[in-house]
């Protein structure tokens, strides 16, 4: 994944040195980053009018898929996820409803404006820099056409800081975020990568994006990940304190005084009983049902989430953690339609 994602930028860099014109690539990339978010404009519209016209929907999640994968430090695979997530969804194994009775073929609960193209932007020789702002104007474009709220499918956990950028940006202000995670993502720069996913929770909080950011799940986190978190005043949650930790983290109230609550799940959080297909294995996590209480016990206006660092190429033959990835997405998005 890694090679083949660099081939494009190479070809382009090859353009460069032939004396091609910087105006002529520049164009043509200018043109590509049109047609993307063109797409994404448009779904989002057909979507909204539909939601709209259907009446009774004060929030409606749609899904955005963002299939990056080049910012892990270990292995590309996230960047396979979104289609494997949207398979297992609409399994027949099982229903269409969720725990609490949300009906995910209506709609008003659930809708799907595709995937960020970004191998195809990429291709095209278009850097990180503008590849986040393009993935958080894509977000923007989803949020444009109320009452649609994103909740964005990884990708690896890179992605996270440019959903929350432009979740906070456009609600006006700053968020409150649950990070459910092994690992606190928050190195300054992770092997010099500034847009690493282990570095997405810093650039978010330096960017004062995040009111409160709660880490729960934690233990994987070095001398930097706690000074770190001391620095932007991360609550952070460590798995080896989780017994004493669970009445508070199963009954949080989030929210209240800021524009909303963010959801970012990162499937390590989990043990890797529940979820093997992760590229980060870490044993002593939580449970699913440990998930899914804090989420559905939750008190908060959830206005955007994501599920990110599923890789398929980790998963069990039978897809166990592509169906456990899909069932997080269902009753998230139960948390966020209403």
């Amino acid at each position: 994944m890694k090679s083949a994602g660099r081939m494009g930028i190479h070809y382009l860099q090859k353009l460069h040195a032939s004396n091609v014109p910087k105006e002529l690539v520049e164009k043509g990339q200018n043109r590509v980053i049109e047609a993307s978010l063109t797409l994404i404009r448009e779904r989002a519209k057909l979507k909204g009018e539909l939601v709209r016209a259907l009446g009774g929907a004060a929030a409606s999640t749609s899904l955005l898929g963002v299939p990056l994968g080049h910012n892990s430090s270990f292995l590309q695979g996230p960047a396979f996820a979104p289609p494997r997530i949207r398979e297992a969804m609409w399994c027949g194994s099982t229903n269409s409803t969720t725990e609490e009775g949300k009906e995910l073929n209506d709609p008003r609960i659930l809708t799907d404006v595709g995937d960020v193209p970004v191998q195809e932007l990429r291709d095209s020789g278009v850097d990180d820099d503008r590849l986040m702002s393009i993935i958080s104007e894509s977000v923007k474009l989803v949020m444009e056409e109320d009452p649609l709220r994103p909740l964005v499918l990884g990708g690896d956990h890179s992605i996270s800081y440019p959903v929350v950028r432009a979740v906070s940006e456009k609600l006006g202000g700053p968020i409150d975020i649950l990070h459910l995670d092994a690992h606190p993502d928050i190195y300054h720069a992770f092997e010099g990568n500034k847009y690493s996913h282990a570095s997405s929770f810093a650039r978010i909080m330096e960017g004062g994006y995040a009111r409160r950011l709660l880490q729960v799940g934690i233990r994987s986190i070095n001398k930097e990940g706690r000074e770190q978190g001391k620095r932007f005043g991360v609550e952070q949650y460590e798995m080896r304190t989780f017994s004493r930790d669970r009445e508070y983290l199963e009954n949080l109230k989030l929210g209240e005084g800021v524009k909303g609550v963010y959801i970012s799940v990162d499937l390590d959080c989990m043990d890797p009983a529940f979820a093997p297909g992760v590229s980060h294995i870490e044993p002593g996590g939580l449970s699913f049902r440990d998930v899914l209480n804090i989420l559905h016990n939750l008190q908060a206006d959830v206005v955007g989430a994501d599920v990110v660092e599923f890789n398929p190429q980790r998963d069990t033959v039978d897809g166990m953690t592509a169906m456990v990835a899909a069932k997080l997405v269902r009753e998230l998005t139960a948390k966020i339609s209403k």
